[in-house]
């Protein structure tokens, strides 16, 4: 033990291990926190617009595919073809950048401080929040898979890819044969109900974390945001969960 970290015991001769010096951090927690729930809550927000977006599928594949048209050329002629959209998508990617950073940091911050010991009897809500890492781990492995389902076209069978092509300054898009190609497999509908189950857990966790995050106070306030938070997230899980059983069993064909 070098003479810079330890000292002589008054006592006796042991020498006595002095603290460590703490490692300056990148960013506080303070800043972290707020991050988290300013970029939770616009990511929460297209989840729940893409949700409404799905519900389309009811209303047959004309609906669906120009609600999909739309989406490429609106903004036009003011904005580049697809342009809103990849905006949207740059946003969307930033904030998943962040987010998952400052999760990820605030995480092992905790288990750094908490050293070797573990929590015992937490309350449900307290292992809803432990949980908040898995749950979250889950739903980006399915934003990629989704990607390349859907957007990218490499999982789904090439007769079915999405495509885009312009026919007198409008858009088509074949989006709703896109979704039954990859629900009615059987392994994906399985796969895409249980991330919508899981991503149902993390919404409504994380939405009543932005409370908390936030400052939000008060009693009432607080039973406010939990409901909104619990309604929002069956919402998302209900309807587009629903989605690969009602491909399924035809009902969506």
């Amino acid at each position: 033990m070098t003479p810079a970290t330890a000292r002589r015991d008054p006592l006796g001769d042991a020498p006595v291990p002095r603290p460590g010096r703490r490692r300056a951090r990148w960013v506080s927690n303070a800043v972290l926190k707020p991050v988290m729930a300013v970029t939770g809550s616009i990511m929460g927000a297209f989840v729940l617009v893409h949700m409404v977006g799905n519900l389309k599928a009811f209303q047959g594949a004309e609906a669906y595919n120009s609600y999909a048209a739309w989406l490429r050329d609106v903004g036009y002629p003011l904005v580049p073809h697809d342009g809103v959209l990849w905006a949207l998508r740059a946003v969307l990617g930033v904030c998943l950048l962040l987010h998952v950073t400052a999760g990820l940091t605030l995480r092992l911050r905790g288990r750094r401080a908490r050293g070797a010991f573990r929590r015992r009897g937490l309350r449900p809500a307290a292992l809803g929040a432990g949980s908040m890492t898995v749950t979250g781990g889950l739903v980006l492995v399915f934003v990629v898979v989704h990607l390349l389902d859907l957007t990218i076209g490499r999982l789904v069978c090439p007769a079915s890819f999405q495509e885009a092509a312009r026919s007198s300054g409008q858009v088509t898009a074949h989006a709703y044969e896109n979704l039954l190609a990859s629900l009615s497999r059987p392994g994906m509908a399985v796969f895409y109900t249980l991330i919508m189950l899981t991503l149902g857990l993390h919404l409504a966790q994380g939405l009543w974390s932005v409370a908390h995050d936030l400052g939000a106070t008060g009693h009432r306030l607080r039973t406010l945001l939990a409901v909104v938070a619990v309604a929002a997230a069956l919402a998302v899980a209900v309807a587009n969960g629903a989605l690969p059983v009602l491909v399924l069993t035809g009902v969506i064909s």
